[in-house]
């Protein structure tokens, strides 16, 4: 069968106006615990788009760490590729693709950077391990091997087998304050229900339906 011949039905459910929160946060927490309980990889999996100064967009899958009314947190290497675009240009969007519910939400925001506190209590809640790997890898950078990136690993274990190791200076998190969020749900025919959300300082949140 060709690519272009490939197609379905989308029929798992639909989004209405009376299904809107006033506040999109609330609506995406609640698509969010929908995807956690449906058992479906990696609910938590978001792209992350960023854009270089020559304009050059680029897109990587993180995880979600929190949301709260204040934004959308995750952590990275301080030094990596999709790190430094923040920090040239920290308009950023995200994008969550739960495909097997239909479903897809669409944020964009400004990232800011979270408090020295703030990166250390969650890298300290991290397992052993996953604190080393932050410390192993110099995220983005060349690599000639694996084998070498194994073999860093391996002795940082051993160095701190017995220590608490200290918190990175060159890890932390972001965390996006949206200005604009989107909710698609699948529709038959491809007539899809879409919602989009701006924020406005003055009236807060504003959502209109979007023609698929």
């Amino acid at each position: 069968m060709a690519i272009s011949d490939m197609r379905r039905q989308y029929s798992m459910g639909s989004l209405t106006e009376k299904d809107l929160t006033e506040d999109p946060v609330d609506l995406f927490r609640r698509w969010l615990d929908d995807a956690i309980s449906a058992d479906i990889p990696d609910p938590t999996a978001m792209t992350v788009a960023t854009v270089n100064s020559q304009g050059q967009p680029s897109q990587r899958i993180v995880l979600l760490k929190e949301v709260s009314a204040e934004g959308f947190t995750f952590f990275t290497n301080l030094g990596s590729r999709k790190a430094k675009e923040i920090t040239d240009n920290p308009n950023v969007s995200l994008h969550f693709p739960w495909f097997f519910m239909e479903r897809q939400v669409r944020i964009n925001g400004t990232a800011h950077k979270l408090s020295t506190r703030e990166n250390a209590e969650y890298f300290f809640s991290r397992p052993k391990d996953s604190q080393l790997a932050a410390y192993a890898s110099r995220q983005s950078q060349p690599l000639s091997s694996k084998q070498l990136l194994l073999t860093q690993f391996n002795q940082l274990k051993e160095k701190f087998a017995d220590k608490k190791l200290p918190i990175p200076d060159f890890w932390g998190g972001f965390r996006i304050e949206p200005s604009q969020i989107e909710f698609w749900q699948g529709g038959q025919d491809r007539l899809h229900d879409r919602f989009e959300y701006t924020r406005h300082s003055e009236n807060g949140w504003q959502a209109q339906r979007l023609m698929p």
